[in-house]
């Protein structure tokens, strides 16, 4: 039997019968069960609690048996969006997909009363004790709070004492992780004030299993998530310096944090500036974004950077992920910092066996939310009356994340031996105020679908933890979040997203079904990811503002860092190309009936000798064909070439990563796709044969032209795409007039082996083919290849782009880059007769290597022109992008 939403109990369908057959393992003994809503000593066989009996009333007739579908299209949807969440983010290693499991855990709507309630009054307490703390510090003189958790803790920061916060609040976001006990009550376990993680992650939870489950998702109903995001970014600008008009930054450690996708979809989500530390510099005890238009103030930071390295003047001197003067700023007034630095000594568990008798004192409420029992040990009292019971706690550091004062992993008591136990009772009792126990609380266990490999999938239990948020909001007060993260281990114990725990959408039951007029879509709890070519607008209402205030508020700014990863990001883009045809065209030459032609095998092992794309010392192509080609083929993927393929490559992705923000999921779905492809290949046995060398060529080359029709097409064209736009023909011009010059001078073009060459180098044959059919003259070629306003490809159309590039960027620096663009040459403007003369005795020019003076002038033009062009956008806009000095003021 099973009880409805109201109590009347209700009998079992077939199907729901059916899904109990295929739950194999029930709750472990002791653990309730959220799929019967019962502890397992309690819940019969037949038992299965409302929310799933109507979860599994609307997935329609195929029942589990639809099941492995619907995870294949989820484990697609993390990999086609690019969620990762990475323990060690490198280089040189892959990124880890995000671990979502296919079934929600279900909040029933009088269970998320019980949260709300209790979290709404924690909010309050915490912002009091902070208040306290950073105030009179009533609680320590009144013997209330031990000193040794306020000052004593290392995340406690006297700098911030007597500050009061800006906007009237300490707090603006906060998380507390929860868990269901044996009695089937919510237990808090822990809570987040620094810099908690999940608000991103839990929203693509949301968007991938509610289009998995939409049906469920109505029938539940399932409370929206989207007005909670508003309201956080409405709190902080209505408290910040500047209100309404606020410019707010999300701050990341950068792309190598393990949790930096949630970062770059959070600042497009909430239409925020994606800036690391050193983006930012203060300025008369001002903070201000360096970006290419020059200083832009910052008046609030959302940071996703611990408060130990926020200033390196202040706090940690080697930090390289803060801003010299931070603090200072903050505590000028004219900074807005979410949470205010200093709050995470709130997150030790110690603090949490003090919390009801303060609830007394500071809000005159008895806790609502109970907390798992904690003892700290610096209490002899505490001490001496729970060691004893060592093996039935969680051994807790009371400091945890921090390197002044004794920290280590969480220990289960009663996973220790005998002498364990004792080891750790003398290691508490020689620093006992660095050790916290916690009662062992049994965890609910959650359904999950599992799909072991090579065995057969089933629905199993795991521990489930739920982390719920809450944010302030303009008003004064505070709103949970109608949602959470669910965070799942293995079946003996929680696991932690770094040990490879898996996560699950939450879904909280509504009163009713949503407004028909809910800005949100019905499938999904927020709105669809915006791409790089459709900005993320903050999610606030903007109607009553004056439109020039709205246009100045949607105006994209670009900082300096951003322009220059976008830069090379376009040269490396262009870089991969280039050399990519290079290798495609040379293997093509060393495997055809061209192989013994000298001079295209001189022009090839020149091309190749000056990319880098062979080692040197290797003989030259005419000298030995397979010598060269195994050489040229081994240079693809060798890590330590910078003009490798493969190093120009990855070059791409790690440029891209910084501006992720910027790109579409499409975007980056496909550049991951071209690299991990393109390296997978080296572990193939077929690695070293040609033919498979040339089809995994043609492949990435596939790929590299849909990663450019994404930069062309699907980015918006402020200043950022344009500078990633000059980059591309700064490389296009340099390589080109390069490889033009090379093939002149070498007298290719007088062969047709060599006159094809340079075609299909340039990517031009088809287009010469059509326009010139088989007149191979070198006024043709100079037609087509440099004065040809039509043809990408040509010279003159990439110098003519390149310059009206760099003039539509004249408003910045002053004009400084409208002299730039006179550097160019006006190649469009010349006629092919006046680079290649018709002389009385042509052969002597076509056939032989000497180059027409005018072609010369023209080509060396090109070259000396990119690279003047590039230093010169280096020193304009991106020498000021590297670390911030350790300095501040006017």
């Amino acid at each position: 039997m099973n009880e409805s939403r109201h109590g009347t109990p209700q009998p079992l369908d077939a199907q729901a019968m059916n899904w109990l057959t295929h739950q194999a393992l029930a709750a472990p003994e002791g653990h309730w069960d959220e799929l019967r809503g019962l502890t397992h000593t309690q819940a019969p066989a037949t038992c299965m609690s409302a929310a799933w009996q109507t979860f599994i009333q609307h997935l329609g007739a195929e029942g589990p048996d639809g099941l492995n579908a619907r995870m294949g299209n989820l484990q697609r949807q993390v990999r086609d969006n690019g969620i990762t969440y990475n323990v060690y983010a490198a280089a040189d290693q892959p990124q880890r997909p995000w671990s979502l499991d296919l079934f929600p855990l279900m909040v029933p709507e009088a269970n998320w009363q019980q949260i709300e309630a209790g979290v709404l009054q924690r909010m309050q307490l915490l912002e009091r004790i902070m208040a306290d703390a950073y105030g009179p510090q009533n609680l320590v003189l009144s013997g209330q709070l031990p000193a040794a958790l306020i000052q004593g803790h290392p995340a406690y920061l006297s700098a911030m004492h007597g500050v009061p916060p800006v906007g009237g609040r300490y707090l603006s976001l906060a998380a507390f992780d929860l868990a269901r006990g044996p009695d089937g009550c919510w237990w808090l376990l822990s809570q987040r004030t620094q810099a908690p993680s999940g608000l991103g992650y839990l929203l693509e939870n949301r968007l991938i299993v509610s289009r998995l489950f939409p049906q469920a998702f109505e029938g539940f109903p399932v409370q929206r998530l989207a007005e909670t995001y508003r309201t956080l970014i409405d709190g902080i600008k209505a408290r910040s310096p500047a209100g309404a008009s606020a410019h707010i930054a999300l701050l990341t450690p950068g792309p190598y944090n393990e949790t930096y996708f949630e970062h770059a979809y959070l600042a497009r989500y909430l239409g925020l500036s994606l800036v690391q530390g050193n983006d930012l510099t203060v300025r008369d005890e001002r903070l201000y974004l360096k970006t290419l238009q020059g200083l832009q103030p910052v008046h609030g930071l959302l940071k996703r950077v611990d408060d130990d390295w926020l200033d390196p003047l202040e706090l940690r001197a080697e930090s390289t992920l803060g801003v010299p003067g931070l603090l200072q700023a903050v505590r000028s007034g004219n900074l807005l910092v979410a949470n205010t630095p200093g709050s995470g000594f709130l997150e030790s568990n110690a603090l949490l066996g003090f919390m009801p008798s303060l609830a007394r004192a500071l809000l005159n409420e008895e806790l609502q939310l109970p907390a798992i029992p904690s003892w700290w040990c610096g209490e002899a009292a505490a001490l001496q009356d729970v060691l004893p019971r060592i093996q039935s706690c969680v051994i807790k550091p009371t400091y945890p994340y921090n390197t002044d004062r004794q920290s280590f992993e969480p220990v289960l008591g009663h996973q220790l031996s005998r002498r364990e136990q004792d080891e750790w009772a003398g290691r508490i009792l020689r620093d006992p105020d660095a050790h916290t126990l916690q009662s062992c609380l049994p965890l609910s266990h959650q359904p999950t679908w599992q799909t072991p490999p090579g065995g057969q999938a089933r629905i199993e239990s795991r521990p489930v933890v739920l982390r719920v948020f809450a944010v302030a909001d303009a008003q004064g007060g505070w709103q949970v979040l109608p949602g959470g993260l669910a965070r799942l281990g293995t079946r003996d114990g929680i696991a932690s997203m770094q040990r490879g725990g898996s996560s699950a959408d939450v879904w909280v039951q509504s009163a009713s079904a949503a407004p028909a007029n809910d800005t949100v879509a019905p499938a999904t709890a927020a709105p669809p990811e915006p791409t790089a070519a459709s900005e993320a607008k903050p999610p606030q209402a903007e109607s009553a503002q004056p439109s020039a205030q709205i246009l100045a508020q949607r105006q994209r700014l670009v900082t300096s860092r951003a322009a220059e990863n976008l830069f090379w990001m376009g040269r490396y883009t262009e870089r991969t190309e280039n050399t990519l045809r290079l290798v495609r065209m040379s293997l093509e030459i060393l495997n055809s009936e061209n192989q013994n032609q000298p001079l295209l095998l001189n022009f090839i092992t020149r091309m190749a000798t000056r990319h880098g794309l062979v080692r040197p010392g290797v003989p030259a192509a005419a000298l030995s064909h397979r010598v060269f080609e195994r050489s040229l083929i081994a240079g693809l993927w060798d890590k330590t070439l910078a003009t490798s393929v493969g190093f120009n490559l990855r070059s791409v992705r790690l440029a891209a990563s910084s501006v992720r923000e910027r790109l579409s999921p499409e975007h980056w779905r496909l550049l991951e796709q071209a690299e991990s492809r393109f390296f997978n290949s080296v572990a193939s046995d077929n690695s070293q044969d040609t033919v498979e060398v040339q089809a995994l060529l043609g492949e990435t080359s596939q790929m590299l032209a849909a990663l450019t029709g994404a930069q062309t097409d699907r980015m918006t064209r402020d200043d950022g795409w344009r500078l990633l736009s000059i980059g591309r023909h700064i490389e296009r011009l340099e390589f080109l007039s390069s490889a033009l010059s090379e093939a002149v001078q070498g007298g290719l073009i007088g062969e047709q082996a060599g006159f094809d060459a340079v075609l299909d180098l340039f990517d031009s044959t088809i287009s010469f083919h059509a326009q010139y059919q088989q007149s191979r003259t070198p006024q043709a070629l100079m037609d087509l290849l440099v004065t040809n306003p039509d043809n990408p490809r040509a010279l003159g159309w990439v110098a003519h782009t390149l310059r009206s590039r760099l003039l539509r960027m004249g408003n910045l620096a002053d004009g400084a880059t409208v002299p730039l663009a006179g550097l160019v040459p006006r190649l469009v403007d010349l006629t092919p007769e006046a680079l290649w003369p018709l002389y009385s005795a042509p052969d002597a020019h076509f056939m032989g290597s000497a180059q027409p003076l005018p072609l010369h002038a023209a080509l060396g033009h090109c070259q000396s022109a990119a690279r003047q062009v590039s230093d010169q956008l280096c020193a304009l806009f991106f020498t000021h992008s590297g670390e911030a000095r350790f300095s501040f003021g006017a």
